[in-house]
């Protein structure tokens, strides 16, 4: 039987696939070549942008929305005592990483992990937990409130969820979306990774890797 929290993540996720859809059928009757052809990244037919939002670096400065400008930016939620879909993530997005390392910096596709657990991520847990897959992961969290509004604006969500009788008193974990939201370079909402990069059966990573760079060289909205 579903829960109230699965019904909610099954909603926001069909609500997203409606969004692609219209988007698949706006770019193919426009026949319009400003977007270029993309293995995994879905755009949208127009970006959105994100309300004003101030998260805790693990660096112990504030990401502002003017820190993500000039970049393209994956943007992943989850917490560091996430079992397997973070960890693997994180992995396949490390891989893809290292494959835009040689661009400049001032241009380079950014990957931001946002912790939902701010009650036991720390801005430094959270920090030596991202960049043991990559150095240049951005690493972040907030209270509660404003992590419910940034996951919000990117049609994610995420809930607590205490364990069973057998764990001990106050064991919880973290219910979340596994997608990953596309942020152009002015910081908007401009879409999402389709399918999953945890299927080990096809080249996600590589295919991430490389709409990554072709939006970076091609594409600047």
């Amino acid at each position: 039987m579903f829960n109230r929290t699965t019904l909610v993540i099954l909603c926001v996720a069909l609500a997203g696939g409606l969004g692609l859809l219209a988007a698949q059928k706006y770019f193919a009757s426009s026949g319009s070549a400003a977007a270029p052809a993309l293995e995994v990244v879905q755009l949208y037919p127009q970006p959105r942008a994100l309300p004003d939002f101030a998260l805790q670096q693990s660096d112990g400065t504030q990401l502002l929305p003017g820190e993500l400008a000039g970049h393209w930016t994956l943007v992943f939620i989850g917490f560091t005592h996430c079992p397997d879909v973070c960890p693997m993530t994180l992995t396949h997005l490390a891989q893809a990483q290292r494959q835009w390392e040689a661009l400049p910096e001032s241009t380079r596709p950014r990957v931001l992990f946002v912790s939902v657990d701010p009650e036991r991520d720390t801005p430094e847990r959270l920090g030596d937990y991202a960049h043991a897959f990559h150095r240049d992961t951005l690493a972040a969290t907030a209270d509660i409130p404003s992590l419910e509004r940034f996951a919000r604006a990117l049609s994610m969500v995420f809930a607590k969820v205490p364990l069973d009788t057998d764990a001990p008193d106050g064991a919880y974990t973290i219910d979340h979306s596994a997608s990953l939201a596309v942020l152009d370079p002015q910081g908007r909402m401009a879409g999402v990774v389709s399918g999953s990069v945890l299927n080990a059966e096809t080249p996600r990573p590589d295919a991430v890797a490389a709409d990554l760079l072709r939006l970076t060289a091609e594409y600047r909205p």
